[in-house]
């Protein structure tokens, strides 16, 4: 086990003592970072970093080292904080220089007020975002970082190496009632006494949420993109860099938590005080309250160090660019053919017996969004699986074993209702000053499953057109026009989209693949349970592997190849030029491209080349039999 001490429990301390030795050189500030960047390489020491993804906030102890992994969901307005400031004792005129980064509140000791005229002060620039967990991460996701864990949390401040973590989902009674929350917070005390003053450190809107009593006013939204969601919500403070995150982005962050009660007395009485007079607070009652939450139901962190991540599969290395990550890959790499082999009887069977479906699925389940040309973005493989039995709850439960296999996903079932009534498209709260979130706000990677079997006949309202209209774009350009009232404004996305339905969908689509199940289960949910039992678990986790580590492949196409594929492509033409089109050389270029990485080949051969021809002829061939059967096109 690293050392724990004081960097962990107390990591105030350490940059008080590094400010103590630097200041007021401006160095300190770096010497901090390296500090903890170096503290966190030793031994698998960020799993010793209690995350507030697995634990309760009420769990931890304030001021301590935490670890988040989330989403950005809304950026704030940047806001200044007394970086360096000084106190002076009135009795005896001693003065005291501290460091106001990464505290909400500013420090002050007994007999001791602050100068805010002192020529020491310095007066600097952080960014808040708001963040939440990542939208539709999968249970086993959360459950194998849990594992990984050797975090020690307690109730109390006290570290007790007895007690077991509880994640959010075991803490039920405190997620309903946050009060309890507050009185743990109220009774544990914190490391630092704050300035209660109208002059002090705290630079954020204020709130008009009374935490003590949280059922006297409407309940806090957390602004999840997806329902049913849970884990916090957090206000995470960069001090460096920040212009290098944007929203969307999935970051892990390092940083001192706060949740000192103290900020619920500070915004309690700047509500007070701006109530007395309008002028002297410009926000509104509701910019306060969202901007402001409770800091026992939406802790800060104040960063220390962050990162975007590649991906939140806990199975991969973090970074795959580091020397003791390529070994990983390449011992996987060398087993990669049997776990292909088993991934494509395991799908097949999960597509009732189909292995041309199952052979499109895994191209699509390994797909993403390479590069983008102009507006073009490449990469993109939407599949539309039409053909699927609409009356026995398929859909679902081929979602069920696609969720075991992704680290995040969601299952979006179509219906009139649904379409009029969901909000898709995120938009920008003016009197709040908040992006509202919206189920197409979701993290790069997300599996999204479309249902259309259980589609009605039935009129779309001016909601349903527009949540339409999104989702054709999110296939298409993905993208999602994130509404500003007065404009609109593109965000790119790079989601996988897979649509079932029964004839061809309403929704665009790269590739139809029309299914011909081989079996039909009298138990549909007790075939597919069956399925995913007989898997071993360290095979599935195999699957995990394979369909995040291939997305991630470089993959390119030699000048030979490409020669020889231009040939093909007009000796095609020779015989029928209507037949073969410039669409279909490129869908063909792209089932070569996943075929290709699907092998673990990051170029392109002649063989693989050949099999992406005869997996689209078959698919083809496949539709047009369809068509004539139903004498119309699907």
């Amino acid at each position: 086990m690293p050392c724990v001490g004081d960097w962990l429990n107390s990591p105030l301390s350490i940059v008080q003592g590094i400010f103590a030795q630097n200041a007021p050189n401006s160095d300190w500030e770096k010497k901090v970072t390296e500090y903890f960047k170096e503290k966190l390489k030793e031994n698998n020491a960020t799993n010793w970093v209690p995350s507030l993804n697995d634990v309760p906030v009420h769990y931890l102890k304030p001021n301590s080292l935490v670890k988040f992994r989330c989403m950005v969901q809304d950026m704030f307005d940047p806001e200044f904080y007394m970086g360096v400031y000084e106190t002076v004792d009135p009795n005896t005129n001693a003065r005291v220089l501290h460091f106001g980064k990464y505290r909400d509140v500013a420090e002050c000791g007994p007999q001791q007020e602050l100068d805010l005229n002192s020529s020491q002060t310095v007066t600097s620039e952080r960014q808040t975002f708001y963040c939440v967990p990542v939208p539709g991460e999968s249970a086993w996701v959360k459950e194998a970082y849990i594992s990984a864990s050797h975090a020690r949390v307690s109730p109390s401040t006290s570290y007790t190496p007895s007690r077991h973590k509880r994640s959010y989902e075991e803490d039920e009674d405190m997620d309903l009632h946050p009060s309890k929350q507050k009185e743990q917070h109220m009774g544990s005390g914190s490391d630092i006494h704050g300035c209660v003053e109208p002059k002090r450190l705290e630079t954020e809107a204020s709130a008009g949420h009374h935490v003590i009593s949280p059922n006297c006013s409407p309940p806090l939204d957390l602004n999840f993109p997806l329902p049913g969601e849970k884990g916090p919500a957090c206000l995470v403070k960069v001090y460096e860099s920040w212009e290098s995150f944007k929203v969307n982005d999935v970051l892990e962050v390092f940083g001192v938590l706060s949740v000192d009660p103290v900020l619920s007395i500070v915004n309690s009485e700047e509500r007070d005080s701006s109530a007395l007079d309008p002028m002297e607070c410009m926000d509104t009652a509701e910019e306060q309250r969202v901007h402001s939450p409770p800091a026992s139901l939406v802790p800060r962190i104040h960063v220390i160090l962050a990162q975007k991540l590649q991906h939140i599969n806990p199975l991969l290395p973090a970074c795959l660019n580091e020397e003791e990550s390529k070994s990983f890959v390449s011992n996987f790499m060398s087993e990669l053919s049997p776990v292909r082999a088993e991934l494509l009887g395991f799908l097949t069977h999960a597509l009732l017996g189909d292995s041309l479906a199952a052979e499109y699925l895994i191209l699509h389940l390994i797909s993403t969004v390479y590069a983008r040309r102009d507006v073009l973005p490449l990469g993109k493989f939407t599949v539309n699986l039409s053909g699927c039995p609409r009356n026995s709850a398929f859909t679902e439960h081929l979602y069920r074993l696609i969720q075991q296999l992704v680290p995040a996903s969601y299952h979006l079932q179509m219906s009139i209702e649904s379409m009029n009534q969901a909000r898709f498209i995120p938009h920008k709260d003016y009197t709040a000053n908040r992006l509202v979130s919206g189920l197409l706000q979701l993290a790069s990677n997300t599996s999204l499953v479309i249902d259309e079997t259980q589609l009605e006949q039935g009129q779309l309202d001016t909601a349903g057109v527009r949540n339409v209209t999104a989702l054709g774009n999110l296939i298409t350009w993905q993208k999602v026009d994130y509404d500003f009232n007065y404009h609109r404004m593109e965000f790119p996305c790079n989601i996988n989209v897979l649509i079932t339905s029964e004839g061809r969908s309403l929704l665009p689509s790269d590739c139809q693949v029309h299914l011909q199940p081989q079996i039909i289960p009298p138990n549909m949910e007790e075939y597919m349970s069956s399925l995913l039992a007989a898997v071993l678990p360290s095979m599935l986790n195999k699957f995990r592997i394979y369909l995040s580590l291939l997305r991630l492949l470089d993959y390119s196409i030699s000048d030979e190849v490409t020669k020889a594929v231009e040939e093909d492509f007009v000796e095609m033409r020779k015989n029928n030029p209507e037949s073969v089109t410039a669409d279909d050389l490129h869908k063909m270029l792209l089932v070569a491209r996943f075929l290709s990485l699907s092998a673990g080949q990051t170029t392109l051969s002649r063989e693989r080349w050949l099999r992406a021809k005869q997996l689209e002829a078959l698919r083809k061939a496949r539709l047009q039999q369809q068509k004539c059967v139903n004498g119309n096109e699907l």
